[in-house]
């Protein structure tokens, strides 16, 4: 049986090795996610209150938009007591902005500080354009 999960598990990833990101179109801004640490989840929810098509990222028309994004992160023992597990907080954040540009990159990173979650909104010269604001978190 653990050979068979095994197997499994192994020919699921190697298809998912090959999917990658599609082309950008150059009518349409593009906002690629980036989470600030590695045991973290950034993922693509909605825009302007409709699903997004890839969990991966963003495109967008040109123009005025709502971004909202789920960031899963875990809040380490040093935030909570000396005998503490982590807890895995799942938060939403949306993130307004109100000129995005036809074959622009930007990008948006998320963080936490303790319970709190972050996101920023880049241009393509580093520029913060935008920042995000908590819309509910649970623990898990």
């Amino acid at each position: 049986m653990r050979t068979l999960m095994l197997t499994g598990s192994l020919l699921l990833l190697t298809g998912c090795a090959g999917f990658g990101l599609p082309r950008h179109d150059p009518a349409q801004a593009w906002i690629d996610l980036d989470s600030q640490q590695e045991d973290t989840a950034l993922q693509a929810l909605e825009v302007d209150d409709k699903t997004a098509t890839d969990k991966r990222y963003f495109e967008v028309h040109p123009g005025s938009h709502e971004l909202t994004v789920r960031y899963q992160f875990p809040v380490q023992p040093t935030n909570i007591g000396p005998d503490a597990e982590p807890l895995w907080r799942d938060c939403l954040l949306n993130v307004k902005f109100k000129d995005f540009n036809a074959g622009q990159r930007y990008q948006l990173q998320a963080g936490n500080i303790g319970f709190r979650p972050w996101a920023k909104l880049y241009d393509q010269q580093r520029k913060v354009i935008g920042q995000g604001t908590p819309a509910g978190c649970q623990s898990t």
